[in-house]
């Protein structure tokens, strides 16, 4: 983090040579921005506060995780409905934690960098972009190093244990059980909580920088300006409703009734969240204001913007479902993959393999139409928001995934 943070100040610094002093504005040559070296400053400490923030979510959640282990077997004990109870609870706190401090320090951090900048806009949003980049940083480490330590511990202690000692999957008289769930919290929680953060923070940072060239950066319309934020603290409100759902509401009895009750958090999210983007587009936004499109103005509706936030919502709940049918064994996808395993290895890896491409082809299309309805909306700037409509369930996706490895230690 440290030599990324010196890379950043010195490439950013270098662009006007380490200038000190004022400059002419980029997209409004009529205005006066702050030197360069003032940018490159603000930059490398946002960047810090990323990646401090995605390292510190990461670890809040393993360390959540871990105490949620043992609560979650002792809970097994009285049924199945108390120990998932307290399994999707614990998941929720790492969705809600790492949703609630990128959303805190942002806004912190956009407010204190604005005591320096003032007026100039295009310069306060330009430093703030470091901040998404921090957190991809670490998840860089998180997500990569972290799923290869993940799948060399299960290979070592599964599939060596299962195959050489006939000892069941997690069995205590396998020591190499330890590593898989230590590999479980740094891969499944810290890497995903990382990796998540930082597509949340880089959609928040892209929504804001092309906002602050637009007419929200013009009018010095704030309110309208933290739009991107003000959808994620809706989906913060949204998700805290629909975790109820499947805590208080509608109790779960049986092993069966886990994975649909699951599917019904991303749908109540969606619909939940829909009606919340749309009574936040009325309030927050004009009827009607400009969004910098390739050297142009494009004159936007605040109800085209609603569009392009649903359409990334949608598309992100279609995605959801995809992904379920292909890799759930209640369907027919992982059944057949299982199938294929009687005539050998060779079949099993030429079908999972043949399996994986087709599984993706709905996705992209998905995503191919969200970006190109949101770019014909709202051009850059919708497909930001769109961006962070995939996202806004970010709680509610967090703690079905982080709910996965709690259940299994």
């Amino acid at each position: 983090m440290v030599i990324f943070a010196i890379l950043i100040f010195v490439f950013l610094g270098s662009v006007e040579g380490f200038s000190t002093s004022s400059k002419v504005c980029t997209y409004d040559t009529t205005k006066v921005c702050k030197p360069a070296l003032m940018t490159a400053v603000f930059s490398t400490v946002s960047f810090v506060l990323g990646a401090i923030t995605s390292v510190v979510s990461g670890f809040l959640g393993m360390k959540i995780a871990t105490y949620a282990n043992a609560r979650t077997t002792l809970e097994a004990r009285k049924g199945v409905g108390k120990a998932f109870i307290v399994a999707f609870r614990s998941g929720a706190v790492m969705g809600f934690l790492l949703a609630a401090n990128g959303l805190l320090v942002l806004y912190i951090t956009i407010n204190l960098f604005k005591l320096y900048y003032g007026d100039d806009w295009e310069g306060l949003f330009e430093s703030i972009t470091g901040y998404g980049l921090g957190g991809s940083s670490m998840a860089l480490f998180g997500r990569v190093g972290g799923g290869i330590y993940t799948k060399a511990a299960d290979v070592g202690a599964d599939l060596v244990g299962k195959v050489e000692r006939n000892i069941p999957e997690d069995d205590p008289r396998n020591p190499a059980v330890i590593a898989d769930n230590v590999g479980d919290n740094v891969g499944d929680i810290a890497g995903m909580g990382s990796d998540l953060f930082g597509s949340y923070a880089e959609s928040s940072c892209a929504a804001l920088v092309v906002a602050s060239i637009s007419s929200f950066g013009n009018t010095h319309d704030f309110t309208a300006m933290m739009y991107p934020l003000t959808v994620s603290s809706v989906g913060i409100i949204v998700c805290l409703i629909t975790t109820l759902f499947a805590t208080d509401f509608f109790e779960v009895k049986t092993v069966k009734q886990i994975e649909p009750s699951l599917k019904n958090q991303l749908i109540i999210s969606t619909v939940l969240m829909t009606i919340g983007i749309a009574i936040v587009s009325w309030i927050a936004l004009p009827s009607s204001f400009t969004i910098f499109n390739f050297g142009t103005q494009k004159v936007t509706k605040n109800w085209q913007l609603f569009l392009c936030v649903c359409v990334g919502l949608w598309a992100g709940l279609i995605i959801g479902f995809v992904t379920e049918y292909y890799t759930s064994n209640a369907y027919s996808p992982v059944q057949d993959v299982a199938d294929s395993c009687r005539t050998g290895a060779a079949t099993n890896v030429i079908f999972g393999l043949a399996l994986g491409y087709k599984s993706v082809i709905i996705p992209i299309f998905a995503i191919a139409v969200s970006i190109f309805v949101s770019f014909t909306f709202a051009a850059m700037y919708g497909v930001a928001v769109a961006a962070l409509g995939m996202l806004s369930t970010i709680a509610t996706g967090l703690a079905i995934d982080a709910y996965g490895p709690i259940s299994d230690n």
